[in-house]
C-alpha cells in the first residue's frame, strides 16, 4: 500500500491545467523522481501536495488519512516536508540555529525560541548529529549566509528533514551547482534519507542523477503523467526520450 497518493488531481489556473487529473504515489521507504520539461506541472503538484495550493479537484491521501483540505503547517505535522528549489533559510542565523529551529517546532518547543539552543541538551545533540550526517559540522558556527551553495542546499535539505517527515519533498536540490557538488549533495541525500528509511520524492532536470539515484521514475508532461517507471523502463522510453531531450538516453 502507498505511503502517499493522490486520486485525479487537479489545479487549474484560468483555463490552463497545470495539474489535470493526476493520479501520483509514492512507496514506503522510496527514493522517487519526478521529471517532465519546464511547464510539465511538477512543481504545482508538489505544491498542491504541500498544502501551498489547494487543489480544484481530486484528493490527496497520507498514511490513509485525508490530508486533501489541511493546512500547510497540518501536513508538516502529519509528515510531509519540502525543501525548495531557491534555498529557504535564515541568512543571518548560523547552519547550528537553522537546524534547531525546525527540531524546536516539531517538539512543539516554540515558545522557547528565545532560549539558545545549546541550553537544551536533546535539541542540541540532535542537532549536531543532523550536521553530521549531512556533512556540516564543521559549519556549525557558520552563518547560512556565508556558505557554498552546495552547503545552503545541503542544510537546506537538513532543516526539512529534522522535522523527521514520512515523505519529504525535494525541489531541485542540485540546481545551481557544480558537477563534483551535484555529486557530494545526492550522495549525502540519498545516504541520509535511506538510513532513515523515509520517502523521498526529488524534482530534478540532470537525468544522469535522476537515473543513478531514484528507485522509480515519474514524468510529467502538460500536467499529466507520461510515464512511470523503474529507471531502465523510463531510460527505454524513447517517448520520454523524445520528449525530454528530443533523441535517446544515452547509458
Amino acid at each position: 500500500m502507498s505511503l502517499l497518493r493522490t486520486e485525479g488531481l487537479l489545479k487549474v489556473f484560468g483555463d490552463f491545467h497545470a495539474v489535470d487529473n493526476v493520479n501520483f504515489s509514492v512507496g514506503h521507504g522510496e527514493v522517487l523522481a519526478l521529471v517532465g520539461s519546464n511547464g510539465a506541472g511538477k512543481t504545482t503538484l508538489v505544491n498542491v501536495i504541500t498544502g501551498y495550493y489547494m487543489p480544484d479537484g481530486g484528493s490527496i491521501h497520507f498514511k490513509d488519512q485525508n490530508v486533501t483540505r489541511k493546512t500547510i503547517n497540518e501536513r508538516v505535522r502529519a509528515g510531509i516536508a519540502r525543501s525548495f528549489q531557491l534555498v529557504n533559510l535564515f541568512d543571518q542565523m548560523s547552519a547550528f540555529d537553522n537546524i534547531a529551529l525546525p527540531v524546536f517546532s516539531r517538539e512543539r518547543k516554540t515558545r522557547r525560541f528565545t532560549v539558545p539552543a545549546s541550553s537544551d541538551s536533546a535539541v542540541r545533540d540532535e542537532t549536531q548529529e543532523l550536521l553530521e550526517q549531512f556533512g556540516l559540522a564543521d559549519k556549525a558556527h557558520t552563518l547560512a549566509g556565508g556558505l557554498s551553495q552546495g552547503e545552503r542546499k545541503l542544510l537546506d535539505v537538513a532543516a526539512a528533514y529534522a522535522l523527521r517527515p514520512g515523505v519529504l519533498f525535494l525541489d531541485e536540490p542540485t540546481s545551481g551547482v557544480s558537477t563534483r557538488d551535484k555529486a557530494n549533495i545526492m550522495d549525502t541525500v540519498s545516504g541520509v534519507v535511506r538510513a532513515g528509511h523515509i520517502s523521498a520524492v526529488i524534482i530534478e532536470h540532470d537525468m544522469d542523477v535522476v537515473f543513478r539515484y531514484s528507485d522509480r521514475i515519474v514524468m510529467m508532461h502538460e500536467g499529466r503523467i507520461l510515464a512511470d517507471g523503474k529507471p531502465d523502463e523510463i531510460r527505454n522510453n524513447e517517448e520520454v526520450a523524445m520528449t525530454l531531450i528530443g533523441g535517446k538516453f544515452t547509458n
